[in-house]
């Protein structure tokens, strides 16, 4: 059995409870909350290793309440919604989301993206233990520590959530190799690539926020143009 807690936020009953019957059915401990709101409470007493979050809900909608969780929390967050528009998707993983599903959905592939998304998470936290024989790679003023999953620049730590570290590491563990967007996604998430573009441009964007000096002018992840991305030697 599976001792995470996962955090099922929407604000349709109906599909609080679809989620938790199939995620339980998985041994995992299910917490309900109907608001963005209701989340950020339960956040703030309950240790949670995922959250999965509508984005249309009254109140406090997904968008926000994720850019709220992402100034303090880095579980991963999966973004449900309605809408299939390619902006919707981009705004969420944006503000912090680690991947998107559009409603209707299949649970079976839930399901299956929160496992991928668990196992990537709690091998990050695991690798915070340990600490003999880390493993750094520096570029310029980026520093990446693979056992602590640690990212400095200039000295100074730098919030990644665990899809960002995951590609960032992907790159650097690779200097000199281009990846495609497809190769990206599947060896990050673990899964076939079908139309995944823009999920993988919009990481790629935030991360580069995070460490370059000028996004606009990228210098660590360079994009080689019709190919993919790749981190310099």
């Amino acid at each position: 059995m599976s001792n995470e807690i996962i955090l099922v936020v929407d604000d349709e009953k109906e599909i609080r409870e679809l989620i938790k019957i199939y995620l339980k059915n998985e041994g995992y401990n299910i917490i309900l909350a109907k608001n963005g709101e209701e989340a950020l409470k339960i956040l703030e007493d309950q240790e949670v290793h995922l959250i999965i979050l509508d984005i249309m809900m009254p109140k406090l909608d997904g968008i926000k309440a994720c850019m709220k969780i992402r100034e303090e929390k880095n579980m991963p967050i999966i973004m449900l919604s309605a809408k299939s528009e390619d902006m919707d998707k981009i705004m969420g993983l944006t503000t912090g989301a680690d991947d998107y599903m559009t409603k209707p959905f299949n649970p079976l592939e839930l399901v299956a993206r929160v496992k991928s998304q668990l196992r990537r998470y709690m091998k990050l936290n695991k690798g915070k233990e340990e600490t003999d024989n880390n493993h750094i790679i520096e570029i310029d003023e980026l520093v990446i520590n693979m056992n602590t999953h640690e990212v400095k620049v200039k000295g100074e730590n730098v919030k990644l959530t665990p899809t960002e570290f995951e590609i960032l590491k992907l790159l650097a563990r690779n200097k000199g190799m281009v990846f495609s967007i497809e190769k990206i996604y599947e060896r990050v998430w673990k899964e076939t690539c079908y139309n995944a573009n823009n999920t993988v441009m919009v990481h790629i964007r935030k991360i580069r926020e995070k460490i370059e000096k000028n996004p606009r002018k990228p210098q660590i992840i360079k994009t080689v143009w019709g190919v993919g991305y790749k981190v310099e030697g």
